[in-house]
């Protein structure tokens, strides 16, 4: 950083050739009456003396230290009265853009599921997107102490307090665990504010957090599609009695059987569910078409006393029964 040709001496302007800094601080020559200031765009620039701020320009464009920058800057007497002596300031330049940066979990989240004390692995992916917001918090809590912060450093910083967030958001907005992607707006929303809350007091503001894909164990989306058209034509015990007598025909070892049936007992789940639902519309539907009488019909007619043979009418007088 700051290595510059003779004729260049004097051109203050952001030579860090890596694009995803957020903040570079130019310090390392010294500023005369004739240096130029060059603000490329997506940039402001910050002038500093002795850690103060004399003056934010944000517009792009080619400066005159002695015409165009003098006149804005609040305390530096020796600049405004002809440069008598060349002055050692900072210039911090200050990346404005928008940054997207992707994300992973490193390592499975275990959602707590019924009948699996481990709960369900799952994993996830997406992306997120961070700016500078606050010049004042940066420079106090980053640009004070060091000469450049980049994106990795915040995507490193965001990766490491990822799961614990993950499961929380997911226990309050997931409402099926073996569907989140429908619920991973809110998710992410809910992870994109809580991070927002950590970065800004450096200065950063998370704008966006989406989430991309949730992926479950292969062997349980295996088992979920046959679980699930098992489910619909009935009996789900039986099915697991076949799918073991399956593994175990097929030379399974001990190890791989216990896998299948920590697999088929997380599809089970899915497809129990789904049967469950079908079973209750159908109780429900026999329910209101044959649904039985209060009323007990008696063994003889009251009105003539003849056998009523379980009739609603009786057959020797017609008279009705219940």
């Amino acid at each position: 950083m700051g290595f510059f040709s003779r004729e260049l001496q004097n051109v203050i302007e952001w030579t860090d050739a890596k694009p995803d800094r957020l903040f570079w601080k130019w310090n390392n020559d010294e500023i005369k009456k004739d240096s130029v200031l060059i603000i490329k765009p997506g940039q402001d620039a910050i002038f500093m003396y002795n850690g103060i701020v004399e003056g934010v320009f944000e517009d792009e464009g080619r400066y005159e230290i002695q015409s165009d920058i003098i006149p804005f800057l609040s305390t530096l007497k020796s600049w405004r009265f002809g440069f008598t002596t060349p002055l050692r300031a900072e210039v911090l330049f200050i990346n404005t853009k928008i940054i997207q940066s992707k994300w992973g979990t490193k390592s499975p989240i275990n959602l707590r599921a019924p009948g699996l004390p481990g709960g369900m692995p799952i994993r996830c992916f997406g992306t997120f997107e961070f700016r500078i917001d606050d010049h004042d918090a940066l420079i106090d809590q980053l640009a004070g102490v060091r000469n450049s912060y980049g994106a990795h450093e915040v995507h490193d910083f965001i990766i490491t307090r990822l799961n614990p967030l993950l499961m929380s958001w997911i226990s309050k907005e997931g409402r099926d665990m073996f569907n989140l992607q429908a619920d991973a707006l809110n998710i992410g929303e809910g992870i994109r504010t809580e991070l927002d809350m950590k970065m800004r007091r450096l200065g950063i503001a998370i704008t966006a957090f989406n989430i991309e894909n949730f992926s479950y164990p292969e062997e349980v989306m295996q088992m979920q599609k046959k679980v699930a058209g098992q489910s619909m034509v009935g009996d789900i015990n039986k099915y697991t009695q076949v799918s073991m007598a399956d593994s175990l025909g097929k030379g399974g070892s001990g190890a791989n059987l216990a896998s299948d049936m920590a697999g088929m007992q997380m599809g089970m789940m899915m497809g129990q569910q789904m049967a469950q639902n079908v079973q209750n519309q159908s109780s429900n539907e026999n329910t209101s078409a044959n649904a039985p009488s209060n009323s007990k019909i008696p063994n003889f007619c009251p009105n003539c006393g003849a056998k009523t043979n379980n009739t609603h009418f009786c057959g020797n007088c017609g008279h009705k029964l219940i």
